[in-house]
């Protein structure tokens, strides 16, 4: 079954461009198309998308409220923000919002494709050079470490660490000596033990209980 993509993105060629681009691998299946917030919001309303991928800066409502608004009424709705915005503020703004994943629109069309893929899947595609490092910056300026706020085995420790860097299930397992189901139930008993959506949110939790820090390589 094709993983059903809402495209949300203010300018014409640009919408259009990825639409032809996603449309083109067999498993990805473009069903709307939105030129700004409310159109988005609307698209995913009447055709319940797997995945919206979203533009941020756009008139009217942005990509941030739009993805705030669909995730609050469509919480199965993945949002992979696509973006040429690099902001801190953004970013942490985005994945907040409950964005499952964060792209700069000068990724090559494999890495979106895979990240459309991911966001489905329950992982979580992020620009290396930009989203965790900001994200680590901007909790570390505001916030002091709460490890209160994170209730984690020693090995799902060990787990939600390289979920911090991006990792994927099957890369995690790999590099942990563990079966990729086991990895799987490990992220899946984190979320609900923390009432969390995603591994994005997953990764914030990380980041605000002092569990990852800001330049850490693990």
């Amino acid at each position: 079954m094709s993983i059903r993509v809402v495209v949300a993105d203010d300018e014409e060629l640009v919408r259009e461009g990825l639409r032809a681009i996603v449309a083109s691998r067999p498993d990805l299946e473009v069903v709307a198309t939105a030129a700004d917030g409310e159109e988005a919001i609307a698209a995913t309303a009447e055709h319940r998308p797997d995945v919206v991928l979203m533009d941020l800066r756009m008139p009217g409502t942005d990509g941030i409220e739009a993805t705030r608004r669909i995730l609050a009424t469509h919480p199965a709705t993945r949002v992979l923000v696509l973006t040429t915005i690099e902001d801190d503020d953004a970013v942490h703004d985005a994945l907040r919002a409950g964005a499952s994943g964060f792209l700069l629109k000068s990724v090559p069309r494999e890495r979106l494709w895979s990240g459309i893929r991911g966001v489905h899947e329950g992982d979580l595609p992020l620009a290396p050079s930009v989203a965790r490092r900001l994200v680590a910056e901007r909790l570390a300026q505001h916030s002091a470490p709460r490890p209160e706020l994170l209730h984690v085995t020693d090995r799902q420790s060990d787990v939600l660490r390289l979920v911090a860097r991006g990792l994927a299930n099957a890369e995690i397992a790999a590099q942990l000596h563990l079966a990729e189901s086991t990895v799987k139930g490990y992220v899946s008993e984190m979320l609900t033990r923390h009432g969390l959506r995603d591994r994005t949110q997953l990764v914030v939790l990380a980041y605000e209980s002092g569990l990852v820090r800001p330049g850490a390589a693990s």
